[in-house]
């Protein structure tokens, strides 16, 4: 299992920057590059060419943010908390949020 504090699926909130106190979904986290797509969150406008699948004109999409501006909701109360690790009993290592103590569910 990886060790990765933010995945795909989890509701965040944007700590700094433009969209400082956005709340949205995970749609993709890039790793390597230390960012993560959020829906609804950091959307900038490109000039898109038509394709054939494709219209053309000026669209909206998410751009990536960097992890550090990102935090997880707290399951409990819905307040931005840092994750921690926690192995129960059954073996299991589940990620924690450092302000309730609550397990933040795994999204399938």
């Amino acid at each position: 299992m990886s060790a990765q504090k933010i995945k795909k699926g989890d509701h965040v909130i944007v700590l700094t920057g433009r969209d400082k106190g956005k709340h949205g979904e995970v749609i993709e986290v890039r790793p390597k590059e230390n960012r993560a797509l959020v829906r609804g969150v950091n959307v900038v406008r490109r000039h898109q060419k038509q394709t054939a699948q494709q219209e053309g004109g000026i669209i909206s999409k998410e751009a990536a943010i960097h992890l550090s501006n990102l935090a997880v909701e707290d399951p409990k109360d819905g307040k931005p908390t840092r994750v921690g690790f926690k192995l129960l009993d059954d073996g299991r290592k589940v990620r924690v949020a450092k302000r309730s103590g609550e397990v933040i569910p795994e999204k399938k």
